[in-house]
């Protein structure tokens, strides 16, 4: 039975991704930052027979996440998805509004997190079968991409996850680990509001083929929702 851990877990796209990984069988290790609040994901857990293990995690919390990996100890996970992520205070995206301490609140969530999940479950992740971990990344993290500006706090964030998702490739090759940013489309979710071009069905779903199609050789790769590559 193949396993996978997902942060941000409790709604939106961890938690559809949470719900279809466990219908076809996985193990899911479904994190969150307050579990006596994830009601939904509750009840998932609840009708799972196990399948879906609830585990809280706030991902900047470095004693929750060094208890995660101590508790996961040995087990292997196919599929690390950092998933949980912040698009940062509304009021400071923008030339001249910008705050520090906002901006390092999204990097620690965005970039930093993710970076030390990877750090902290490789050896799990090098013990599986799959050997995939995968950085939800977004095309506005993309220099290319950006022809509008603004969005200084999220973009920067997410370029950088791209940095750290290029690094780790190059840093994991030996244990074989594959390790990819991933473009989840726009989705109608809180983060990315009501006129978003999927639902978090269809992205799931599609985030879901892109991730079963990896092999080795894509490592480093930063992957679009349907499966092509966009530039950095």
């Amino acid at each position: 039975m193949p396993t996978i851990l997902i942060t941000g877990a409790n709604r939106g796209i961890g938690l559809e991704l949470t719900r279809q990984y466990a219908a076809d069988g996985w193990t899911v290790h479904a994190c969150c930052r307050s579990p006596e609040n994830a009601h939904e994901l509750g009840k998932l857990a609840a009708k799972s027979s196990g399948a879906i293990q609830m585990h809280l995690l706030d991902v900047t919390h470095g004693i929750q996440r060094e208890a995660l990996a101590a508790q996961l100890q040995g087990e292997p996970i196919d599929i690390l998805l950092n998933n949980a992520a912040v698009y940062g205070d509304w009021n400071c995206q923008e030339f001249g509004k910008t705050n520090a301490k906002e901006w390092e609140k999204t990097f620690m969530i965005n970039t930093i997190a993710p970076m030390q999940m990877m750090e902290a479950f490789a050896d799990n992740v090098a013990a599986s079968g799959r050997k995939v971990i995968a950085n939800v990344s977004s095309k506005m993290g993309s220099m290319t991409d950006n022809s509008s500006g603004g969005s200084y706090l999220y973009r920067s964030s997410k370029a950088a996850l791209n940095a750290v998702t290029m690094s780790a490739a190059r840093d994991l090759a030996g244990k074989g680990i594959a390790v990819v940013a991933l473009h989840p489309g726009w989705v109608r979710t809180d983060m990315g509001g009501p006129n978003g071009e999927m639902s978090v069905e269809e992205s799931a779903s599609a985030l879901r083929r892109n991730l079963n199609a990896l092999t080795a050789a894509d490592s480093g790769r930063f992957i679009d929702i349907d499966g092509a590559n966009i530039p950095w």
